[in-house]
């Protein structure tokens, strides 16, 4: 899978700590990094020094991993600034704080990487009508791009992760933006937060502020990459949706489809599936996926359909 297009791009690294991770280091000034040197793939890192136009970013000799900014284009709306994770090597957890919540070497930088179906999950978000008093949370946010695209248009949107570093880089892409603060908790369906903070009392912190309330519409995007054999993912969502909720996944056709489609029928969620295939469109990759929509049995859906153009 290829992360979404890359229209500029500056790399930075950063250390890791214990607990909920300091902010990010600052990006370097949008208009001090020459675009013929981005072309030739130089790493750019650390505190500037400037020479001529171009701002160069000396890399500092530390541990940590190396990040990218790209300008990433949205149907429908204004490109959004997104910090993200320069590649799936990146990893830097030297305190295990990861770790003790289930996260490996493996899938640690996962989160932090913008991921085709998140892209088509944000697009649907920019044209989908607004609702006066509607609640969303975006489960497994990642980087956050579909929150984003909704808390820029005014929707009251709550990301939630359960990675220790999404909170940190949801608040650079804020920045980035010049968006206001954004509601942020953690979302770890795995087990409860009660559970998992007695059994991992040292992530209290990361453990505090999880998702509660109900919502009336919860969306995620490829969420569906494991076997969950005890249905925990259907249970959190059953847990959190208001009545007449409506649930949108945008799922790369993952196996495990089947699976979780009973386990929301055993909540009383219906599913309404539209395939989202569609061939390389200029710089935009090719895309096979599905968006999967779920409401309870007897909800009437509401007038108008999730159908958008596609990213």
């Amino acid at each position: 899978m290829r992360p979404a297009r890359c229209v500029a791009c500056t790399i930075a690294t950063h250390r890791g700590s214990q607990g909920v991770t300091p902010p990010l280091p600052p990006a370097a000034p949008r208009n001090a990094v020459d675009a013929k040197a981005i072309d030739k793939g130089r790493i750019l890192a650390g505190s500037p020094t400037t020479s001529g136009s171009l701002t160069w970013l000396r890399a500092p000799a530390m541990p940590g991993y190396l990040t990218k900014q790209e300008s990433v284009p949205i149907a429908g709306v204004d490109n959004l600034l997104i910090r993200s994770l320069l590649d799936r090597q990146q990893f830097s957890d030297p305190l295990g704080v990861a770790e003790r919540l289930g996260i490996s070497s493996a899938t640690w930088p996962l989160f932090g990487l913008l991921w085709p179906s998140g892209a088509q999950l944000a697009a649907r978000m920019a044209l989908r009508p607004l609702r006066t008093h509607e609640r969303v949370l975006e489960i497994g946010c990642g980087l956050g791009l579909a929150s984003l695209v909704c808390h820029r248009r005014g929707v009251d949107v709550t990301a939630s992760d359960c990675h220790p570093l999404a909170n940190p880089f949801l608040l650079e892409n804020l920045r980035l933006n010049a968006l206001p603060p954004m509601k942020y908790r953690t979302g770890q369906w795995g087990s409860t937060p009660l559970v998992a903070q007695r059994e991992h009392p040292h992530n209290a912190p990361l453990l505090a502020s999880a998702v509660q309330g109900q919502f009336d519409l919860i969306m995620g995007s490829d969420v569906l990459y494991e076997r969950d054999v005890r249905a925990t993912l259907a249970s959190f969502i059953d847990r959190h949706a208001g009545a007449g909720a409506q649930i949108w996944i945008v799922d790369p056709n993952r196996g495990n489809r089947s699976a979780f489609n009973k386990q929301m029928a055993a909540h009383g969620f219906e599913v309404t599936e539209e395939r989202l295939d569609h061939p390389v469109r200029g710089d935009l990759p090719a895309y096979k996926g599905r968006l999967l929509v779920y409401q309870r049995n007897g909800c009437d859906a509401p007038p108008e359909s999730p159908s958008a153009p596609s990213p």
